[in-house]
């Protein structure tokens, strides 16, 4: 095992979230750091380099694994996947059914949300929404107030 839950725990939307603590390095993680809080170990895969650190919160049926990177203030909800070597980072927030994958970045207070799809090396950034069925791959940016259906 890569990471414990800890008795610590914030209250979100109703849903009790435990703070994560690593077990060994991996990663930049070193053994003995402390995350960001997760409902259940069903949020974060025990494989691969994927961490949820700082004030970072995953919950519902979402998951993060692959070597993904959830940080600082973000929210992950829902039925969402975030994989392979996706980031999300800042305000974001992905929730619905969602994915998120390959080189991908989600960060300000971006919201990729319904059966949206990003991927590839995209980035969504700043107030951009992408929702619906969209899919963003590639080289794409969406920034500033982009509303993406």
């Amino acid at each position: 095992m890569k990471y414990e839950l800890t008795t610590n725990f914030i209250e979100h939307n109703g849903k009790k979230l435990y703070q994560i603590k690593a077990l060994k390095n991996f990663g930049y993680v070193k053994a003995g750091d402390l995350g960001g809080y997760i409902e259940s170990e069903s949020n974060l895969s025990q494989e691969g380099d994927c961490w949820v650190a700082d004030k970072a919160k995953v919950f519902d049926k979402a998951k993060v694994s692959g070597d993904a990177k959830i940080s600082e203030n973000a929210t992950i909800c829902g039925e969402v996947e975030i994989w392979q070597n996706a980031t999300i980072w800042g305000n974001a927030e992905v929730y619905g059914d969602a994915e998120v994958s390959g080189y991908a970045r989600v960060y300000n207070s971006a919201k990729v949300y319904g059966r949206a799809r990003v991927y590839g090396n995209a980035e969504v950034y700043g107030n951009a929404k992408v929702y619906g069925y969209a899919k963003i791959c590639g080289y794409a940016q969406i920034g500033s107030n982009c509303i993406i259906n």
